[in-house]
């Protein structure tokens, strides 16, 4: 319910070690994250949090545009179709993630879902029915879930960032 314990331990303590009370904090919000951003202000009033690409209205596909632009290439994650660069095997990700992750990292995928079963704990949630539950990764059909790839063109404001 808190978000996962490796974003608390490798983003979380760290910044708040780092940090001083008169940093401006920029985090790499996009537009689609407006929400994230507001949830993060309220839950940390004491950050002076600056926000550009969200004051730019600039999209996750925008920025990655803006790159391809500049001659920088993706994070491989991102190449791969993945929609974030977290970790490989990301606990947080869901039924289609999962299968996505099974197609392109099957190693990965046996490793997770023969951990589940010595820990006994599920961390996939898909319909099963017409109710929500968890379902071990050896369980997940293979066709469960949704990953369409990002599409990476740019978009409206994406030349005004590269000119920003």
């Amino acid at each position: 319910m808190a978000g996962a314990r490796c974003s608390t331990e490798l983003k979380k303590l760290p910044r708040r070690a780092f940090q001083r009370p008169d940093d401006v904090q920029v985090f790499g919000f996009t537009v689609e994250e407006t929400a994230r951003a507001a949830r993060f202000r309220a839950n940390n009033p004491e950050v002076r949090l600056s926000v550009p690409l969200i004051d730019r209205r600039l999209r996750k596909v925008d920025c990655f545009a803006v790159l391809e632009t500049a001659g920088i290439a993706r994070p491989a994650m991102y190449a791969l179709g993945y929609r974030n660069n977290n970790c490989l095997g990301c606990v947080k990700g869901g039924a289609g993630y999962w299968n996505k992750i099974r197609r392109d990292f099957p190693a990965v995928f046996v490793r997770m879902a023969t951990l589940e079963r010595s820990l006994d704990v599920a961390i996939c949630k898909t319909e099963v029915g017409d109710v929500r539950q968890r379902i071990f990764l050896d369980e997940l059909p293979p066709d469960a879930g949704r990953y369409e790839d990002l599409d990476f063109t740019c978009g409206l404001f994406c030349g005004e960032a590269s000119d920003a």
